[in-house]
């Protein structure tokens, strides 16, 4: 029989063991194995039966067990410890606290998705895990951040398989009583609510839910409330689910009603406001709108508070692809704002103007959210440096005449949260090596550039650590595969094989992601009859163990699962390749620890980041990767291998595909697996571990979410806060008015004329060149200007590379046509072809970037060709 109603019925601790309530309620236990070790002693049975969720095990532990613990004085002077460790751990002073300088007072962090545990399944990949990781790490460094994010009811789906393979999606429901999760009341009791008004005089309402991160409050805005009509109510239903008007109203609720719910919070708990807020992909760039109207309520015009808003406000693409950006029909937006819906103090025209793709090879007619976000801040970053790199040529557009490397995007690479992908006994090596305290410190904090203590482990330990960690996935792995094959429909008499599958003393290489067709799931099935001899080699024998999920509309992905599973599937192959279906949280926490290789072979380069191969290296993990995301920046021989690309301009898919493929299975063939199973005089794969130790002590440190989220606070936090400072009403007014002025008049700025003091097309290092330019400023002003001159490599098309700008100064007075001349060395730093140009750009003690308005007038050709200078 069916329930006609559910209540969510909380248990009654014990006086004595209150704090228990209090250590479930923060998700710090995620990645504290102290107060895990506490939970997982209270039953352990009932523990592995809550998949390690506290407030699920205390909802289940009888009450003579819970009185028995009551009386239990060292179990209670255990639970005393674990609570001051957490009180230490939430006031005391961190990173953070210790940092000279005015530091951002509050940055409220927005993300679509969040994976702190999987308890709370509020993410379906790299975007929601990289945000997750962001904030421990915060909270770790005592960094003040607000996340915000939408609470799905839904969540993500859970995955699982029909009998012959296809992927089935399942969408269980989540009720936020059961999560470890408060929901924010207003002084009197009640919910505080945040309401955005829809067309048609409708409205859509939201309740606010806190999960406490360490010491990072997560705001998550729940639309499934009583006061909602049923539309509205499912805006919170899924990730990444429904048509484009549903998407659009969970993107209008996570901005605009985020901001709302910021400000709610810190009025209802004196928590700082936030000095900057950053958009973790342009899913939230309707934040930068709510703010606007703010300021247009406190008497600024539209151009003014614009100024104001991108001041403060830092933008994290992880797209290298157009077609994985959200754009709307422009008339969907006009429909949602305005006089007769949200934000009608801000004209809809100039809105829509923010999101326009009003460049070459852009869609006018469609509302693009990260040139939105870009247009909306300030500061701009990728998550690698070549997903840097891919990012200025893909917005290049919206700097027209700016080379791509000048684009005002930079990078932070992506970093992962050690305390939670760490296996536990990789820490205790640690631990024991170095002390638990300074293990502690730099796995969280990632203020060293090399673990040098990791040189003192002995081989064998190293070995029996990957071994133990390799069985522990192998009972992993045949327990999942059982209970998959029994969601199959398989009987218990089928699956006497599974006992035999994978060994603990084999090579096991691990592959585990979404689902796209860019990540190339099947690959490795380019040469099936290649493959099976790879796994059945006699002598040096691999097996690999394969997870991920495609996105619910996507077919095409699916049927690759299919082909792979139907691979797997093969008698005589299923004991050495697996594919394990519902890919997350709590699966890759042993399928990276137990894996001895990394496999990544994405098409190169859209692959942004790709995070998974850090948490392997953490473990000590070898990457075998193409070079993309952040193999492409940090891989060395030392650390992996690199599959090469097959990338010429010609190359057809299938052709690139076969090419890669191959090259793939002569890395493992010839290099890979002779490395793990050639045994030294010891009986160890010596240079084998000597690859593990190399991963460890050179690559740990730098792949940390700590080093991340330092180098957000250095790079973009801090100086976002300071412009946020100096962009008070009159310098946003005066910036607005200036930037106007500069557009309306730029097309008067000139180069008029360029001259050397040499002749010659050759010169000596170290020599100098003095320039003198001629330029017409028509209505502007010196001041509003740079005059620069760019030098640096040409390559065999004359274009500059590698340049470096020299700022050239005013000299006398303007002509009688108000044309100035400007003066200035030049020096020639490097040797070979050589060549400069000069160019006039905006100039403003407010701006960010010299690019920052698109704005750059360059000598015309013929100026260009008397002036040009080419040494050889």
């Amino acid at each position: 029989m069916k329930a006609i109603r559910r209540f969510t019925v909380r248990p009654v601790l014990p006086e004595p063991l209150r704090p228990l309530s209090d250590l479930a309620r923060n998700l710090r236990w995620s990645w504290h194995a102290g107060t895990r070790d506490l939970f997982r002693s209270v039953d352990p049975e009932r523990w592995a039966a809550a998949g390690g969720d506290p407030m699920r095990l205390l909802g289940s532990v009888p009450t003579e067990r819970l009185s028995e613990l009551a009386g239990d004085r060292d179990f209670l002077d255990r639970l005393a410890a674990a609570a001051d460790d957490l009180d230490t751990y939430m006031t005391g002073d961190r990173w953070y606290q210790r940092q000279s300088g005015r530091l951002p007072a509050a940055v409220a962090y927005f993300s679509p998705e969040f994976g702190i545990t999987a308890a709370l399944p509020q993410y379906s990949g790299g975007l929601g895990i990289l945000a997750g990781d962001h904030l421990k790490a915060a909270s770790d460094l005592g960094a003040p951040l607000i996340g915000v994010g939408l609470l799905y009811r839904h969540g993500y789906f859970r995955q699982s398989l029909s009998r012959d393979g296809w992927q089935q999606e399942h969408y269980p429901v989540l009720d936020p009583h059961e999560l470890p999760l408060d929901q924010l009341k207003e002084a009197d009791g009640t919910p505080a609510q945040i309401t955005l008004a829809l067309p048609g005089d409708r409205s859509l309402r939201a309740r606010v839910w806190v999960a406490q991160v360490g010491r990072i409050p997560l705001l998550l805005l729940d639309s499934d409330i009583e006061e909602n009509d049923l539309i509205e109510r499912g805006v919170t239903d899924r990730l990444y689910g429904g048509g484009s008007e549903h998407r659009l109203l969970q993107e209008m609720l996570l901005g605009i009603g985020g901001v709302r719910a910021v400000r709610t919070y810190c009025r209802l708990t004196g928590h700082a406001a936030p000095e900057v807020f950053h958009t973790n992909e342009g899913h939230a760039g309707f934040l930068g709108l709510e703010r606007m109207a703010e300021l247009r309520a406190e008497g600024l015009d539209f151009d003014a508070a614009l100024e104001a808003v991108r001041a403060g406000t830092v933008f994290t693409t992880h797209t290298p692809v157009p077609a994985g950006i959200d754009r709307f029909d422009r008339e969907l937006v006009a429909r949602h704002f305005g006089p007769h819906a949200e934000l009608p103090n801000l004209e809809v025209d100039r809105i829509l103007r923010l999101g326009m793709e009003t460049y070459p090879g852009g869609e006018p007619n469609l509302f693009n959210m990260a040139v939105m976000g870009l247009r909306l801040a300030q500061r701009a970053n990728g998550v690698s440096l070549l997903h840097g790199q891919v990012s200025r040529e893909m917005f290049a557009g919206l700097w027209p005449g700016f080379d791509p490397e000048e684009v005002p995007i930079t990078s932070v690479t992506n970093g992962v949260h050690a305390p939670t992908w760490v296996a536990p006994e990789v820490y205790r090596l640690g631990a024991r090596q170095i002390g638990s305290r300074r293990a502690e410190e730099a796995l969280s904090i990632g203020d060293s550039d090399r673990w040098d203590s990791v040189a003192d482990i002995p081989d064998q330990d190293i070995w029996e650590l990957r071994r133990s960690l390799r069985e522990l996935l192998v009972l992993e792995v045949r327990e999942r595969l059982r209970a998959s094959w029994r969601q199959r429909g398989a009987g218990t008499a089928e699956l006497g094989w599974i006992d035999g599958v994978l060994d603990p003393d084999v090579l096991t290489i691990g592959f585990a992601r979404r689902v796209p067709s860019y990540k190339r799931l099947t690959l490795m099935l380019r040469d099936r009859d290649r493959l099976m001899d790879l796994l059945l080699h006699p002598e040096r024998p691999v097996q690999i163990v394969v997870a991920g999920k495609a996105h619910p509309a996507d077919d095409g992905g699916k049927r690759l699962i299919q082909e792979l599973v139907r691979f797997t599937d093969d008698p005589r192959v299923r004991h050495r390749i697996v594919f394990l279906p519902d890919y997350g949280m709590a699966m890759a926490q042993k399928l990276y620890p137990g894996c001895d290789i990394w496999l990544n072979n994405p098409l190169r380069p859209l692959e942004a980041c790709g995070t998974s191969g850090m948490k392997a290296a953490l473990n000590g993990g070898l990457n075998l990767s193409v070079l993309d995301g952040w193999w492409d920046e940090w891989f060395q021989p030392d650390f992996g291998w690199a599959i090469p690309t097959a990338d010429g301009a010609g190359t057809d898919p299938d052709r690139r595909d076969d090419i890669e493929a191959a090259a793939l299975y002569d890395l493992l063939e010839q290099r890979v697996t002779r490395t793990f199973y050639e045994r030294g005089r010891s009986g160890l794969p010596d240079r084998w571990i000597e690859m593990v130790r190399r991963t460890l002590s050179l690559l740990g440190p730098k792949v940390l979410a700590g080093r991340m989220v330092r180098e957000y606070v250095e790079r973009l936090y801090t100086p976002a806060a300071h412009a946020h400072r100096a962009m008070n009403a009159d310098a946003a007014r005066e910036l607005a008015e200036w930037k106007a002025v500069v557009r309306g008049a730029w097309h008067g700025v000139t180069v008029d004329h360029v001259e050397t003091s040499v002749a010659s097309a050759t010169a000596e290092l170290g020599s100098t060149l003095a320039l003198r330019v001629r330029v017409g400023l028509g209505s502007l002003r010196p001041e509003d200007v740079e005059v620069q001159a760019v030098a640096g490599r040409v390559d065999e098309e004359d274009r500059i590379t590698d340049a470096a700008a020299v700022p050239l100064k005013p000299v006398g007075s303007p002509g009688a046509g108000g044309e100035w001349v400007y003066e200035g060395p030049l020096s020639l730093d490097r040797t070979g072809p050589f060549g400069y140009t000069v160019r006039v750009l905006p100039s403003h003690r407010l701006l960010a970037s010299g690019a920052e308005l698109g704005l750059v007038a360059v000598p015309p050709e013929d100026v260009a060709e008397a002036a040009g200078l080419l040494m050889r």
